[in-house]
């Protein structure tokens, strides 16, 4: 392999993470999750992914190919854990890197879509590709539209699966294929996390063990003029979303995109109005 992921720590400078991430195209970032959160955010999350079956919300054929009819899927974990809502969700990290990433090209970002993935003995390799491909109608070139990531729930390693990704894919021609050997495992312990941009090539590693699961959870977000992959309002619906803070509630998608100090204009009105602002005021 010609080139590896870099891997830092969740203390090391913000501009080393984010330069790395801009170099390369991703990053790994040990320690992500505090073992504390983890573990509560694991036993949270643990009882409802217990009851879903493998292939569970991939009955379009083209999601069960893309997934794997080995895998545990659960979206919508918003909607499921409050821990990932108020901590998750909301880390400081993910707000100082998207902040560099994302806020050049828009007014504020929101969370695209969070899912876990628990991939099983038999998972093949996913398909690499780029997430940003979601919304293939942007010309290109284009900015970075997308910040992704994949936690490592428990260990990830090349055997069970860990994501692969091919560094330095973002300068790519959009045309050019990855081969198998340009792809390398994000190999790495539970609680941290291999960040990377939505151009960047990547996908679900094949599990090659006989009896152990990957558990991962992928977590993006968007410009906050995109429309999202997975619609959090109905995700979250406002009779949850106010007893939320502040910033979960912009994440999930409740505060207007108002690009009117750029000359451009508002998206998301409620009734012409911010629905940050209501709920703030108790009109929503």
């Amino acid at each position: 392999m010609s080139e590896t992921i870099q891997t830092l720590d969740a203390a090391d400078p913000i501009d080393a993470i984010i330069g790395q991430l801009r170099e390369n195209g991703a990053v790994v970032i040990e320690d992500f999750l505090d073992d504390d959160l983890l573990n509560r955010f694991n036993a949270e999350i643990g009882d409802v992914l217990d009851t879903v079956p493998e292939g569970r919300e991939l009955s379009n054929p083209l999601h069960m190919a893309f997934f794997g009819a080995q895998t545990r899927h659960l979206s919508g974990v918003a909607g499921y854990s409050r821990i990932f809502a108020t901590e998750v969700l909301c880390h400081p990290l993910y707000k100082a890197i998207a902040d560099d990433i994302l806020l050049p090209f828009c007014s504020n970002y929101r969370l695209n879509v969070a899912h876990v993935l628990d991939r099983g003995p038999g998972s093949e390799q996913q398909f690499p590709h780029r997430d940003e491909d979601v919304w293939i109608h942007l010309p290109r070139p284009h900015p970075e539209i997308q910040l992704a990531s994949v936690i490592a729930l428990n260990d990830f390693t090349a055997q069970n699966g860990a994501t692969r990704v091919v560094p330095g894919s973002h300068r790519w021609d959009p045309q050019r294929i990855a081969s198998p050997d340009e792809l390398v495992p994000a190999e790495m312990r539970a609680g941290s996390a291999v960040v990377y941009l939505g151009s960047t090539i990547h996908g679900g590693g094949p599990n090659t063990t006989e009896d152990t699961r990957r558990r991962g959870m992928h977590l993006s977000f968007n410009v906050g003029w995109l429309r999202t992959e997975e619609n959090n309002y109905l995700v979250n619906p406002i009779e949850t979303v106010r007893d939320l803070p502040e910033r979960a509630q912009e994440l999930l998608g409740y505060r207007v995109h108002d690009a009117s100090a750029h000359g451009g204009g508002a998206v998301g009105l409620y009734r012409s109005n911010d629905p940050l602002e209501m709920i703030r005021a108790g009109q929503l």
